[in-house]
């Protein structure tokens, strides 16, 4: 609280932070000669070892077109530019435009349709079979509903918000420009941390924002770091705040609070020090040579205890804060809520809640406890499933389902 009511500078990683972190297969396009299967094929053979969401994209959009691939062997990464692994006895690359560059592959007039793609904010990944340039693949991540209110919202709040990401430089600024926000690109993992004291060499304050593995470092030297929920166990061991639900209008809420509590603390700090520093000398009987003003032991205890009631009145005002910049967005859509709300639930049915922020055992079981808490609900939550199944012996709507999960502090995505 001492640090992130300073905060001057908020430092936000992209993928799985600003942006869904599920990617999607955009565009495929083709060098000349090569056929669509067999870009695909080796693109997924390679990707299929690897846990990036990038990979795990192309991997989908491989199964989707129904196109078979063989298993790879003796994967490497390249820090900053891709991996590189064995299929069938040919040697594929999967990398950015740096690592054909050091590779020596000759790329042609395909350079300029990367750059075309990463200006309409896509990523584009290339592929090289042995000294064979195949083709490149792009994908785009869609940024979450409320990555715009919460960057809207530091800006009001006086905060220089900065993007930290190590995509390629003109796919990071198209999303910069719609966020009307700084931007750091091209950032090697390891150099993510080194960027972050920069700014704090500059005088700032900073908060450091993330989910990755690759944020760790950086999470750690910030000032103030934030995990987000749904992020690697790395993230949430190196972050001071951990957000319980994937929303980075919860980390404006945050540090909203933090303003609260200093600025509650000081208030209980002036009128401790002005009502001590009126009392006292009454009390040592200063003003009675002059005004003949002297206070009564019992009034003294009774003033005293006063001011203790005082303090810690004022403290419980916090129970009441509200954040300034509320949540543009709901749990599940209104027009969703309210078709569930029209339609008469039969009694005895089963439903699944899908539910985002649970990390451990304890979410689990606040989560179960408030559902079964509900008159004509029985639950049993999954932490691996992050999901609630409820069985309705009553007629219960969906939206005291979605408030129940909601008040306990995480949130309904989905109910089947």
């Amino acid at each position: 609280l001492e640090i992130a009511h300073q905060v001057q500078t908020v430092v936000l990683d992209k993928t799985g932070t600003l942006t869904e972190g599920k990617p999607v297969v955009t565009d495929v396009v083709l060098a000349k000669g090569i056929l669509r299967n067999r870009l695909l094929k080796q693109a997924a053979a390679v990707e299929a070892l690897s846990e990036h969401p990038l990979a795990e994209a192309i991997v989908a959009y491989a199964k989707e077109k129904e196109v078979a691939f063989e298993k790879a062997e003796n994967l490497t990464a390249t820090a900053g530019q891709g991996v590189e692994a064995d299929v069938a006895g040919k040697h594929i690359l999967a990398g950015n435009l740096k690592m054909m560059q050091e590779r020596g592959i000759q790329l042609g007039e395909w350079e300029a349709k990367a750059v075309e793609l990463a200006e309409a904010g896509k990523t584009p990944l290339f592929f090289a079979e042995n000294e064979t340039f195949l083709g490149i693949v792009a994908l785009a991540d869609t940024l979450k509903p409320t990555s715009k209110a919460a960057v809207d919202a530091f800006h009001q709040m006086g905060i220089e918000v900065v993007m930290l990401t190590g995509d390629n430089k003109r796919t990071a600024e198209a999303i910069a420009r719609e966020l009307d926000i700084q931007v750091i690109a091209e950032v090697l993992p390891q150099d993510k941390e080194r960027e972050v004291r920069r700014l704090q060499e500059q005088g700032k304050k900073v908060a450091m924002i993330g989910d990755g593995i690759n944020d760790a470092p950086a999470l750690m030297r910030a000032d103030v770091g934030v995990a987000i929920g749904a992020g690697t166990d790395v993230a949430m061991e190196s972050a001071d705040i951990i957000l319980m639900k994937s929303d980075l209008m919860d980390a404006v809420t945050a540090i909203e609070l933090s303003h609260a509590t200093i600025r509650n603390i000081k208030e209980n700090l002036f009128w401790a020090f002005f009502y001590n520093a009126c009392g006292i000398p009454l009390a040592a009987g200063v003003f009675y040579p002059f005004l003949e003003w002297k206070l009564n032991p019992m009034f003294a205890a009774a003033a005293m205890s006063f001011s203790s009631a005082f303090v810690v009145g004022n403290a419980l005002r916090l129970r009441l804060f509200r954040p300034k910049y509320a949540k543009t967005t709901t749990a599940l859509p209104k027009e969703d809520i309210q078709k569930e709300l029209n339609h008469k639930e039969e009694i005895g049915m089963k439903k699944v809640l899908k539910i985002e922020g649970m990390m451990c055992n304890h979410c689990t079981g606040r989560v179960e406890k408030a559902l079964n808490d509900l008159d004509g609900v029985t639950a049993e939550v999954s932490l691996e499933g992050k999901s609630a199944t409820v069985t309705l012996s009553k007629d219960v709507s969906d939206e005291t389902l979605v408030q129940t999960v909601t008040d306990a502090g995480y949130e309904v995505v989905d109910i089947q």
